[in-house]
């Protein structure tokens, strides 16, 4: 960790409208409004020879009962049919709960049907630190110990709000989703000597997850792929399980890159998209927390960009609006 004591950057409270991001790159975002396994199988398809090797998907397996988190089935048919030699990857919470400890974690994953292949806790034989170049608060992050194991990696992420990040998109899955349970999770959560385990909030707290997720990154390079599933988005984080806040935003769709802040973006860019009636609970919670300078940190650091074209998958691959996306959405009914 830097010794340096920077100053955090500012502007998370405030949404960059797409045309006021200056000039860019592009970046390709596919989408599908087909929300099914059905339709994350031919969605993967877009982004699937990037994966060779030994194989992780990094997904979030939720709190015991989660009722939000991407339903099994559509993983398991994923996983069978496509990646069947692939392990789901994990790490252990920071937090005291059932998943705090490996024993109690195991417990969770079969309670939430998570056994149909492997499942690797990253951390259950210790850390492993990665290098973070570029960044302002770390010089390395301690990960699960065991993502040294794996070639590629697939960031699998139910994309919905968070009480600490505003938002958690594919950099929350690996900023956090992938840093040990006590070492990097703390070092991304809690100032060294505070009393207060979250005591990191806001600008900060978003620069040191997305400095984590850089690592990560960095270290699979071409070989990392991302999935943002738009569905049952309570503003509430899966790790807070049966006590999620009720979901009152519409499902979107499905979302794949080879760019990470691109698929944030353009999930973000979805939800600002929508009638006011149908985002304002999930726009309060991410200019809330600050969560915004997500992006703006990841541009900086130079992992993506935030300029894309989103091609509709349903109709061969045309150029969509974010507008067009979000016609004619469906109240959230459970």
């Amino acid at each position: 960790m830097s010794n340096s004591k920077p100053i955090p950057g500012s502007g998370g409270e405030t949404y960059i409208p797409y045309d006021q991001r200056g000039e860019g790159p592009e970046s390709i975002v596919y989408f599908t409004r087909d929300l099914s396994a059905e339709g994350l199988e031919k969605i993967f398809a877009r982004i699937s020879n990037h994966l060779t090797g030994k194989i992780g998907i990094k997904l979030h397996t939720g709190e015991p009962h989660g009722p939000n988190i991407i339903p099994r089935p559509w993983v398991e048919k994923l996983v069978k049919d496509k990646l069947p030699d692939a392990t789901i990857v994990e790490t252990n919470t920071y937090y005291e709960g059932d998943r705090y400890t490996t024993e109690a974690h195991r417990k969770t994953l079969a309670v939430n049907g998570w056994t149909f292949c492997p499942v690797d806790i990253m951390d259950e034989e210790g850390y492993a630190d990665f290098p973070v170049k570029g960044g302002k608060r770390f010089t390395e992050v301690s990960m699960g110990g065991h993502l040294v194991n794996y070639d590629s990696l697939l960031v699998l992420t139910h994309f919905k709000g968070h009480s600490k990040g505003g938002f958690g998109g594919s950099n929350k899955n690996i900023g956090i989703g992938c840093a040990g349970g006590q070492t990097g999770k703390k070092a991304i959560h809690t100032t060294p000597g505070s009393d207060d385990m979250w005591d990191i909030s806001d600008e900060e707290f978003m620069e040191r997850m997305t400095e984590s997720s850089k690592a990560v990154v960095d270290h699979f390079g071409e070989k990392i792929v991302y999935i943002n599933i738009m569905r049952n988005m309570s503003v509430s984080c899966d790790c807070e399980g049966v006590a999620a806040e009720p979901v009152v935003t519409p499902n979107v769709g499905i979302l794949a890159s080879l760019d990470i802040l691109a698929i944030d973006q353009a999930s973000v860019d979805l939800v600002y998209a929508m009638k006011e009636e149908e985002h304002h609970a999930l726009v309060e919670r991410m200019e809330s927390r600050h969560g915004l300078r997500q992006l703006t940190y990841m541009k900086e650091l130079g992992m993506g960009n935030d300029h894309y074209q989103l091609l509709d998958i349903d109709h061969d691959d045309q150029p969509l609006t974010l507008q067009q996306a979000v016609q004619d959405l469906k109240p959230f009914n459970g």
